[in-house]
């Protein structure tokens, strides 16, 4: 079937209709996913899928409808469900379609690999044994796992609206992990890793995935907490993207316009360190959520969020961006299931020069978080506070591991007090960072 013909001819249907403009999200994809626990296969599961969304506006209404039937007569359906459902919807000046052509051509992005498909089943399955197999192998104390996994997927994404464009793109990604458990003296602990690429052939091996969860599990025995003090905190690059997550919420054009976000009044001035610049780019070749244009066909880019410390916009789709009297920044995210909503591409904070051994030898004493419990962040107030394990430093070095603590302050300390980046940025995933040091934050134990 030509998907982007299908597209094409419901935004011509829904015009037909008495829509005043329209626009269709339509996704095919494929999906495989294994897990295993002790060796053993305990789910295995390989599906496709198929999606389309329509969106229309009726005099400044807004109306939605989905659906995973393409024959004609379920397409007639949903343009006649989805145009009267807007005559209910409140009319509002900011809908209705950006005003933009087509999305140029460009490099090719590398975020599809047709060989994810072709990859041996068995072959699967055996990353997923080997990745786990490693994991009990490294180490006598690792009796048990949580299981280990292999995923794939592909998807064909395509966008028609009644501006005459019609855009669509392939996709790819593949992932191993492992979630090992260890014990020691009576006490268990569990941790995990993984590693996603977009083409198959860059994926880490099972084998190093395995060792690397082995490796966090074990260094979590024999945990304890530390006396209620003040000290410097270095976040371990995994945990460390949370505190972009908190910042993107904050920097989310619909919680600024409703005045939901502790930076709504913060544009242009200085609200990290020197060291700090952060950035979302759909651009990024092979990047995890990389993509040639975004939910509503407007060709993604390169936004810088902050730059050496200083706010210098904040992120919208084409509706919040018309509220507020703004320029869609194109962040709009969907599925064709939803309608677009604001989101990042890939987020990243830029790496720094030293290694993360470099940043913990540099400090007498402190806490290098590896594992944080909660949501955290109050992007409203700024206000910060989460339960964390991890490790104490003592001279320059690892000495112990910790749990069962809270560590606190505001998000504009941590930003703020940001001393030293580290090198290990990874592209795993749409949010990412590099391992960090904070100056010092309230941590509460014993």
């Amino acid at each position: 079937m030509d998907y982007e013909q299908l597209a094409a001819d419901v935004v011509a249907r829904a015009r037909k209709a008495g829509a005043d403009e329209a626009d269709v999200y339509l996704q095919i994809s494929t999906e495989f996913n294994v897990q295993v626990r002790k060796g053993e296969i305990e789910t295995l599961t390989q599906a496709g899928s198929k999606g389309l969304g329509l969106r229309v506006f009726v005099d400044k209404r807004q109306g939605f409808a989905s659906t995973s039937d393409f024959e004609s007569a379920a397409i007639e359906r949903l343009v006649k469900t989805t145009v009267a459902l807007a005559a209910f919807a409140d009319q509002k000046p900011e809908n209705g379609l950006p005003e933009a052509e087509a999305p140029p051509a460009r490099p090719d992005l590398k975020i599809y690999d047709p060989t994810v498909e072709s990859v041996p089943t068995d072959e699967k399955i055996g990353q997923a044994k080997r990745c786990e197999a490693a994991a009990f192998a490294a180490d006598p104390r690792i009796t048990n796992s949580e299981g280990a996994g292999f995923g794939s997927g592909t998807t064909y994404t395509v966008l028609a609206n009644s501006r005459d464009i019609v855009a669509s793109y392939h996709s790819s990604g593949c992932s191993v992990f492992c979630q090992p458990l260890a014990e020691e003296n009576g006490k268990k602990q569990v941790d995990y890793e993984w590693s996603f690429k977009r083409a198959y052939a860059d994926l880490e091996s099972a084998e190093e995935v395995g060792r690397r969860a082995a490796m966090r599990v074990v260094r979590k025995l024999g945990a304890r907490k530390v006396p209620t003090q003040t000290a410097p905190v270095v976040f371990d690059r995994r945990v460390a993207a949370r505190i972009w997550y908190a910042v993107l919420n904050a920097v989310d054009g619909d919680a600024v316009y409703k005045g939901m976000s502790f930076l709504k009044d913060r544009l242009g001035e200085k609200i990290a360190a020197e060291s700090v610049t952060l950035i979302d780019d759909g651009t990024l070749v092979g990047g995890a959520g990389s993509a040639p244009f975004d939910g509503e066909g407007l060709p993604t880019r390169r936004n810088v969020l902050i730059e050496k410390g200083v706010l210098k916009m904040f992120q919208y789709d084409t509706a919040t961006a018309r509220k507020a009297g703004a320029q869609s920044t194109a962040n709009a995210r969907r599925s064709y299931g939803s309608v677009p909503g604001i989101g990042p591409f890939n987020c990243f904070l830029v790496a720094g020069s030293q290694t993360p051994e470099e940043i913990i030898a540099a400090l007498p004493n402190g806490f290098f978080v590896t594992d944080m419990m909660g949501s955290g962040a109050n992007t409203v107030t700024g206000d910060f506070s989460i339960g964390a394990s991890g490790v104490w430093i003592e001279n320059g070095a690892l000495a112990y591991p910790v749990e069962e603590v809270t560590i606190a302050g505001t998000m504009e300390n941590i930003l703020q007090g940001i001393e030293r980046i580290g090198t290990d940025l990874i592209f795993n995933s749409s949010v990412v960072s590099p391992t960090f040091q904070v100056a010092e934050m309230t941590i509460s134990g014993i």
